[in-house]
């Protein structure tokens, strides 16, 4: 188990934070908290705790808005045909079923088009080009994709067609030649928030076109689930407009979600409650962490396992029947999906463990022919979780070897892949997640290189796992308003973080057992303070329990979290790191 260092987050003001703390009426933790997250005043906070969608930006700050709703008002007026193409990932396809929905209302000369993983890789391809010249189409709509597809772009021009670009990822240096490109991240947009998911943008083209028309902006919540479940699993900050999104997309998953998510939730055995009055759509709150765990792995495994297009079909999908034929598929997909990744993650473990030059580098790096490309993101992260370091997953697809890399904190793994871009073929993605392929000829010298590059840059301290503390707390003050006020900082994500607390010298009560084979449950005080006694559960930590059970005093790490259990509701701390006190 890797050691974790605990770092007090202490960036705040006192004098803010007592003048927060008298004005809201809160808590001086909670008033901490607001200000390690950047709110400082009355107003600041109003807004944090009350999010509005009138507090969203003007669609049309972003560069290259006007001219994209221009054309696709022209290709409606001729009936051209639109072809939505997305990346085959849960920000991909999320993305394209939103575009879908809201231009099927006004256009029926449309189709949606997502890449196969395998035959045609990440991006925009010369093979789904060639079919839309085959259907006709005279407009291409890319989401999530495109913002480095000079060539594609410049061959579906070739043919005819235009291109409407829409994504997040960083560009490149050269302009794209598309009749407009929307990314918040051109160096020359001004738009002020940045960190749009690709369904977030394409939630934005939908506001401009609802604003072009003059139509209810009320009629855009209906998006919002997607947009959610978007922010969730593309791992984007929960800041800004994410946050405004994230908040009213989980209002409309939990109340009204498409007929696709809920089926999702269904095959994940949540269901609806039955009673027609009650006060959530579910028999339990959906959270950030359901769209993580739970609906964005299985909407991700039609594409690593079948065919993206197929998570697509669901989440346009508008009857229940048809929904829950098609959720299947998509579970056995992902079924499928958890053995390949298991599989995978023991062989890539058992290389290094058998390579001492590996076992010592500060990067990882391995390839395997035979590996399944669908899963090599996820394993890439698993290796993570016992050798913290970069890490770099490649196998074999058409000829090329392709891959994933990840990275830790503090560390940008794409920025360490661009200074190898002369040996690859593509590239792209994001600080801590990116994709690449090369020629099999250059897998020895970006091996070489990239673990250079790493070794150059990466601190020591970035190679240890680190529990970001916002405060020490005493238990006693976990219940009442304290959790009530706490509540209403979710959702959390990046940029809006779940807390992590520190209690000092607690002591354990039990019965103390191991759950699912490897988690510890348990119940904790804290003797100096109170005797009120608090349930834990600490996941991955079966081998903890050795430690509470004979050493006297303990500090605990943890998030506070509701557990509901045969109706009940009870506090309950999600332990994430177990040290011994110190005297």
């Amino acid at each position: 188990m890797l050691i974790k260092r605990w770092v007090l987050k202490d960036d705040a003001s006192p004098e803010i934070v007592q003048k927060l703390s008298t004005s809201l009426k809160i808590d001086h933790t909670l008033a901490r908290l607001l200000v390690q997250r950047g709110i400082t005043t009355y107003s600041e906070a109003r807004d944090y705790f009350r999010p509005s969608l009138d507090n969203l930006h003007d669609p049309f700050l972003l560069k290259g808005m006007e001219a994209a709703i221009e054309r696709i008002e022209k290709a409606i007026e001729k009936n051209e045909r639109i072809l939505i193409y997305g990346d085959y990932d849960v920000d991909g396809t999320t993305a394209v079923a939103l575009v879908y929905d809201l231009l099927r209302e006004f256009h029926e000369n449309l189709d949606y088009y997502i890449p196969d993983r395998y035959k045609e890789g990440y991006g925009i391809s010369y093979q789904s080009i060639d079919f839309a010249q085959e259907q006709d189409v005279g407009l291409i709509i890319s989401l999530d994709c495109g913002i480095k597809a000079h060539s594609q772009v410049g061959y579906a021009r070739e043919k005819g067609i235009d291109f409407i670009v829409i994504d997040h990822h960083r560009p490149g240096d050269t302009e794209l030649a598309a009749l407009a490109v929307i990314d918040p991240k051109q160096h020359d947009c001004t738009y002020p928030f940045k960190e749009l998911s690709g369904c977030g943008l394409g939630f934005k083209l939908a506001q401009a076109f609802y604003q072009h028309r003059q139509l209810p902006s009320e009629k855009l919540e209906k998006f919002l689930d997607l947009v959610v479940v978007s922010i969730a699993a593309d791992v984007v900050p929960i800041t800004g407009e994410n946050r405004i999104l994230a908040h009213f997309g989980l209002k409309r998953l939990n109340f009204h979600p498409r007929a696709g998510l809920e089926s999702i939730l269904f095959y994940s055995n949540v269901y609806r409650k039955a009673e027609p009055d009650h006060l959530t759509a579910f028999t339990r709150e959906i959270n950030v962490s359901d769209l993580m765990f739970l609906i964005g792995p299985k909407i991700n495994a039609a594409g690593r396992i079948e065919q993206g297009k197929k998570a697509v079909d669901l989440l346009v999908c508008t009857k229940m029947g048809q929904t829950h034929e098609l959720s299947e598929g998509i579970n056995d997909n992902n079924t499928e999906r958890r053995s390949l990744d298991v599989d995978i993650t023991r062989q890539a473990l058992q290389r290094i463990v058998q390579d001492p030059q590996l076992r010592e580098s500060k990067a990882t790096v391995l390839f395997d022919a035979e590996w399944h490309k669908g899963v090599i993101g996820i394993v890439a992260s698993r290796l993570i979780e016992t050798y913290y370091r970069p890490t770099v997953i490649l196998t074999e697809s058409n000829g090329l070897i392709t891959g994933s890399a990840r990275s830790v904190k503090g560390f940008d793994v794409y920025d360490a892949i661009d200074a190898c871009n002369d040996l690859l073929e593509h590239f792209g993605g994001h600080k801590y997640a990116a994709g690449l392929s090369m020629k099999p000829e250059n897998l020895e010298s970006f091996t070489r290189r990239f673990n250079e590059v790493v070794e150059e840059t990466i601190s020591d301290e970035m190679l240890i796992p680190q529990i970001e503390v916002h405060a020490e707390l005493n238990l006693k003050d976990l219940e009442g308003k304290f959790f009530r006020v706490l509540k209403q900082f979710a959702p959390f994500g990046p940029g809006n973080p779940n807390p992590i607390f520190v209690s000092r010298n607690c002591s354990f009560q039990g019965p103390a057992r191991i759950v699912g084979k490897k988690h510890l449950k348990f119940k904790v005080v804290q003797p100096e303070v109170s005797n009120v006694e608090f349930p834990c559960i600490a996941f991955q930590q079966g081998n903890q329990l050795y430690l509470i059970q004979k050493q006297k005093y303990f500090d605990l790490a943890y998030q506070i979290e509701e557990n509901v259990w045969n109706g009940k509701t009870m506090l309950q701390l999600n332990v994430k790191d177990i040290k011994p006190s110190t005297p």
